[in-house]
């Protein structure tokens, strides 16, 4: 006999009780498009299921339950089942999903790219993505980047100076049995190196450190990508960060980047931030 779920499905009318306590998180695993147009729970995050990786770094990990919504309770299971699995306690997914949620709705837009979710530079570049071999996420923090790309196949090493942040990285990627090796590692130490020829993706999203960019070139192996964003000095306007040394100047990017072919780029207001991005191959 298979074991049970590693979560919980709750009838619609237990769920609603437990929403009007204020006692879950809510998860919401549809399309944005469905989060607006057919309604949401209010308070929800909204993360589409094929995101659902990130949430391992990004969602609480404070034993609140977390219960998960789509619109037929089909998405959520997968969702909640991945949750289980990464270490997160007390899941629960609403059976039947929306479609027989009788409790308030809004109808607000929600952001896939919030605090929950990926980079959109990301996701609007997956087809430039390799199907396979070996990623660099470097400045991963929590490691939502690196989590996706090792969901999706490749292996992944993820780097950051927060011992933390990596431990935590490496016992969720154990948990999903991920082939993502987390590093502690100053990016900023004179002399760093990332090294030479090994990898077919180097990500790099919200940090900057200008002579690091030799070093990343020689990572990437002949044809490799680099998907590249961070916040320009508009941003300081803004709030944090605000210290010139890790914002880009306009049209800097690219020429840090240089002698990479530029593929895409973008510049200005994304997801409420000021950035600067390319898609560049050697």
């Amino acid at each position: 006999m298979p074991a049970p779920p590693p979560f919980r499905t709750l009838p619609p009318e237990e769920a609603e009780r437990l929403v009007r306590q204020g006692a879950v998180r809510l998860l919401d695993v549809r399309t944005p498009d469905e989060h607006q147009g057919l309604g949401h729970i209010p308070g929800s995050v909204l993360l589409p299921v094929d995101l659902i990786p990130c949430a391992a770094a990004t969602l609480a990990r404070d034993g609140k339950p977390i219960l998960v919504y789509c619109e037929h309770g089909v998405r959520s299971v997968a969702a909640a089942r991945f949750l289980a699995q990464a270490g997160y306690e007390g899941v629960l997914n609403l059976a039947g999903g929306l479609s027989v949620w009788r409790g308030p709705r809004e109808f607000t837009p929600g952001d896939p790219f919030g605090p929950a979710g990926p980079s959109s530079w990301l996701v609007q570049n997956a087809d430039l993505l390799p199907r396979g071999g070996r990623a660099l996420d470097l400045a991963c923090g929590a490691g939502r980047h690196a989590l996706l790309l090792a969901a999706a196949g490749l292996e992944v090493r993820a780097v950051d100076r927060d011992a933390a942040a990596i431990d935590s990285l490496r016992e969720t990627a154990g948990r999903l049995g991920f082939a993502l090796e987390g590093e502690r590692l100053d990016l900023e130490a004179p002399g760093a190196e990332l090294g030479d020829a090994a990898y077919d993706l180097v990500l790099v999203v919200h940090y900057l450190h200008r002579p690091l960019f030799p070093a990343i070139g020689r990572a990437l192996k002949a044809g490799g990508l680099l998907l590249y964003e961070t916040f320009t000095i508009d941003q300081a306007l803004r709030g944090k960060p605000s210290n010139p040394y890790y914002l880009l100047k306009p049209g800097e990017l690219e020429d840090l980047v240089a002698p990479l072919s530029i593929l895409r780029r973008r510049e200005g207001e994304f997801e409420g931030r000021m950035v600067a991005a390319v898609a560049a191959r050697k």
